[in-house]
């Protein structure tokens, strides 16, 4: 979240609309991510991670979900969130040539 404050500080184009699609990106990998959780924890009634082991055999399309989710969220290419930290990057670019 810090790259969103310094996209807005930027007061650029890119950099202001790099920050809007981080927050977006950010609020529906996050909510996506808890919502996972939530579901996995309704189904097993427990935080001990050792039980979660062979999650994939169990439930193939929950982990390719939880996989993408996650690596949504931290910020992979082809994402919403990387394309937002990368048009952060280009706003600040701009204002320091």
């Amino acid at each position: 979240m810090a790259l969103v404050t310094v996209g807005i500080f930027s007061f650029t184009t890119q950099g202001i609309l790099g920050s809007i699609l981080l927050m977006v990106g950010h609020g529906l990998t996050s909510s996506a991510l808890f919502l996972l959780i939530g579901l996995l924890y309704e189904r097993y009634h427990t935080r001990i991670i050792k039980y979660y082991g062979g999650l994939i055999h169990t439930m193939p399309i929950f982990s390719v979900f939880f996989i993408v989710f996650t690596l949504g969220n931290l910020g992979l290419p082809i994402t919403s969130n990387f394309i937002g930290e990368f048009l952060i990057l280009v706003g600040c670019f701009f204002t320091n040539s």
